[in-house]
């Protein structure tokens, strides 16, 4: 065992049912370093991590802490000594406040069985403002949006003064603007004395914030190397075994007809939106978090109300008051949080897929279970899902396969206009350019594309067109020839 290491793992092995997660693999992390942890979805990383929080028991191999070997048999005996993580999956307690879900089980209190509200707001209010953002301790966690929730969970993690901090994709789901503070947080941390355990598919993050980078595949340890001496390609090389050629492939297509415009919409969140989206165009969204862009995109497809304002579906105006009314005319919406409102995790492959559209499954009021099966297995290999079959539960598969899957079930009912809202958030660079081939296709079948992304590399390289939201307005729309990066920050920001 060298003790040069503040953590240290040494053979480590896992198999579930029919698969061996992780073989024999090492890893070793030293203190005040940020140690980043790259690989494709189900390369092993996540259950890796679930290990040394607590939340799963290796099968062999041994974990080294601080020179002692430590078996942890839960979270908390992993948080007791001294580990912490901001789940990918964010994990809160909806029903409760930011407040409680930060100091959950170390309340202050007045006496036992009474907590001291005004300590637990004041302490969670310094945490959430050290993260530089604005956000109401006293709110429900389920009133927060899915940056909002990544805010929080990153200071709780950060409230639990650890020693060791895995950050499972911290920046999923915020804006640039959120993660150069979240960088300046973990800068702060590392000079502490605090390692920081960074597992991510941003490249650019990676090689800007990592001192070193270790790469696994299929369950294996494939390498371990100073960030400093490592690029994209040569980082595209270790994780997916082989280059991949201009990831966004991007070919733009003359813009057909109008297929959905809006004009002086209004809601809870923003106001006076007018835009159009062209069949064979991607209409990129941009903005920082809160500003805006999913809400406006949700009321579209009739989750939220519509204050005033106008929708027209090529050319014929519209009045849209739920999901099922916008799929009748021809909308699909991808969520960003595919977990929480884009599948059923506990259900099937197939359930999932057929779900949005049972009609075309059905003989009549029942269900034709071989032509169900028949559908399922049609979209299976068309989206290249990875699954053991149709019957495989949802929830085993990896993310990139799970957004194969709503994508599999949207696209099933052949929607004109597609409404993509963060379609590569948490998914590996292999499943990202599937999906960026895919985008690229149905713009070149004549569909019409609008696509929120964080990720300005994604919103440059796949958009025509870019609109940027800025406080429920658009402050600005740009061609896709001028814009850059600092442009759409400007916008975003001033």
């Amino acid at each position: 065992m060298n003790e040069t290491y503040l953590l240290s793992v040494q053979h480590l092995s896992k198999s579930f049912p029919g698969v061996k997660a992780l073989d024999d693999v090492h890893l070793n992390v030293e203190a005040g370093k940020v140690h980043a942890v790259m690989g494709e979805n189900g390369a092993g990383k996540s259950t890796l991590m679930k290990i040394l929080i607590g939340m799963i028991e290796p099968d062999s191999g041994n974990i080294y802490f601080k020179g002692e070997r430590v078996a942890f048999h839960s979270v908390h005996d992993a948080i007791k000594a001294g580990f912490s993580m901001i789940h990918q999956e964010l994990l809160p307690f909806p029903d409760l406040t930011v407040a409680e879900n930060i100091l959950m089980g170390r309340e202050p209190v007045v006496f036992p069985g009474w907590i001291n509200r005004k300590k637990l707001n004041m302490a969670s209010l310094h945490l959430i403002s050290r993260l530089g953002v604005s956000i109401k301790v006293n709110r429900k966690m389920k009133t927060l949006s899915v940056a909002e929730t990544q805010m929080v969970e990153i200071a709780k993690a950060i409230s639990n003064n650890a020693e060791v901090i895995i950050m499972d994709e911290p920046t999923s789901a915020i804006s640039q603007k959120e993660v150069d503070i979240l960088f300046g947080i973990i800068k702060d941390l590392t000079a502490r004395g605090i390692a920081v355990i960074y597992i991510s598919h941003k490249m650019d993050e990676v090689l800007q914030i990592a001192d070193t980078v270790t790469v696994m595949r299929d369950g294996k340890w494939i390498a371990t190397q100073p960030a400093s001496g490592l690029n994209k390609e040569a980082l595209i090389n270790m994780i997916v075994g082989r280059p991949l050629d201009n990831i966004f492939d991007k070919k733009s297509v003359p813009p057909g007809e109008v297929l959905l415009s809006v004009k002086a919409l209004s809601g809870d969140y923003f106001s006076d939106i007018s835009f159009e989206v062209h069949a064979g165009e991607i209409l990129g969204i941009a903005g920082l978090m809160g500003a805006g862009r999913t809400e406006i995109m949700r009321a579209i497809f009739g989750l939220d109300k519509i204050r005033s304002g106008f929708i027209y579906i090529k050319g014929k105006p519209v009045r849209i008051k739920s999901p099922g009314q916008a799929m009748d005319l021809g909308i699909g919406f991808i969520s960003e949080d595919r977990k929480e409102t884009g599948l059923v995790l506990s259900s099937t492959v197939r359930n999932n897929i057929t779900l949005g559209a049972l009609s075309i499954c059905s003989n009549n009021r029942f269900i034709d279970k071989k032509k169900e099966a028949k559908i399922a297995d049609e979209q299976i290999r068309k989206f290249n899902i990875k699954t053991p079959g149709r019957n495989q539960v949802v929830n085993y598969l990896s993310g990139g396969n799970q957004q194969k899957v709503v994508l599999a079930k949207v696209l099933l009912r052949n929607p004109e206009v597609i409404i993509f809202d963060e379609p590569t958030r948490g998914i590996d660079i292999g499943a990202k350019a599937e999906i960026y081939k895919m985008m690229t296709a149905l713009a070149a079948a004549g569909k019409a594309i609008i696509m929120i992304s964080s990720e300005l590399p994604e919103v440059l390289g796949m958009s025509d067109r870019i609109l940027v939201v800025r406080e429920g307005k658009i402050s600005k729309e740009l061609k896709a020839e001028e814009a850059t990066q600092e442009l759409i920050m400007e916008y975003a920001m001033v």
